[in-house]
């Protein structure tokens, strides 16, 4: 069979539309666990102080003699810290042609890209929060960057051969010899954790080492013997000698450190919390900026640990 004479089809027609669909489908990851879990707090300058404090060591000698005079104990001062606030920022320019023209997906470019900038933005911070930077107090020339999580934490952090701590955010740590994840590494930070003071919620860790944790035979539970039969793989919570704790992937934390955390003891100071600031039009353009100022709040590094230093591949 042949089409008819003069038949007007698609092939021979100009302007019809693609087939595209109006949905654009973004696969990039958004997720961010620590700046999720951690406590949101107001920062009113650009360098954010807080004090931290600590209980005597427990006594078993703590006996006064009947009608004795009171002996009086001395006080420990608080301990001051601080942390500079970073600004982040990401900026869309866009021509007011393209704002016009009909465009499958979204009705307004400037929306559909502001809305993909936050989203951009927020991974930056998780990343940031989470990896291993020193501190940078700035200068005119010179951004201010804050003190991150593997700089902070150094009480309880197993590390590979000449691996070194952190200090006080303001010194990062140096990264050792890399070794494979095991379930007797975590179990020492763990109890190690515990043994400070902490109560550790969850454990963070990367793709490579969640699959690593997975395969640790504490979890001894695999199979439910239900309808389905399904073959459990993973693990999502940790049954620990010192309590449950959730396992956390994280895409944008290092994926050589994994995390024992007690988030009660972490925070996000905003200086600037998320804002989008329209910036001066000086030509047939609009242009947008999202920014945001803040650093990370340690207000106890001794309640979280860290098996640091592991194998990625």
């Amino acid at each position: 069979m042949a089409q008819p004479t003069n038949t007007f089809d698609t092939y021979d027609s100009i302007g019809e539309r693609e087939d595209l669909s109006d949905v654009i489908y973004n696969i990039a990851p958004t997720d961010t666990p620590f700046l999720s879990s951690a406590s949101k707090t107001k920062a009113t300058a650009v360098l954010h102080e807080w004090q931290t404090d600590t209980l005597a060591a427990a006594s078993s000698s703590n006996a006064v003699i009947e009608g004795d005079e009171a002996t009086l104990d001395a006080i420990t001062a608080t301990t001051r810290l601080s942390n500079s606030c970073q600004i982040m920022d990401k900026t869309i320019v866009i021509t007011g042609t393209q704002e016009a023209v009909d465009k499958a997906g979204r009705a307004s470019e400037i929306a559909y890209q502001v809305a993909k900038r936050a989203k951009e933005l927020k991974r930056d911070l998780e990343t940031m929060l989470t990896t291993n930077n020193a501190e940078v107090t700035g200068s005119a020339t010179a951004a201010r960057e804050m003190g991150s999580l593997r700089a902070w934490v150094a009480t309880n952090d197993v590390m590979g051969t000449s691996g070194t701590s952190g200090s006080v955010g303001n010194t990062a740590a140096t990264d050792g010899t890399q070794r494979a994840f095991t379930e007797t590494l975590l179990k020492s930070v763990i109890k190690s954790v515990w043994n400070a003071g902490g109560n550790p919620t969850m454990i963070m860790v990367g793709p490579f080492n969640k699959q690593k944790l997975s395969g640790f035979t504490g979890n001894s539970t695999r199979f439910d013997a239900g309808a389905d039969a399904t073959l459990y793989t993973s693990v999502d919570v940790y049954a620990s000698d010192f309590g449950q704790l959730q396992v956390v992937p994280n895409r944008f934390s290092r994926d050589r450190d994994g995390w024992v955390l007690d988030m009660d003891y972490f925070g996000v100071a905003f200086l600037r919390d998320f804002t989008m600031h329209e910036l001066s039009k000086t030509g047939d353009s609009e242009k947008r900026q999202l920014l945001l100022e803040a650093t990370l709040e340690s207000r106890n590094e001794a309640a979280s640990g860290v098996v640091a230093d592991l194998t990625t591949s």
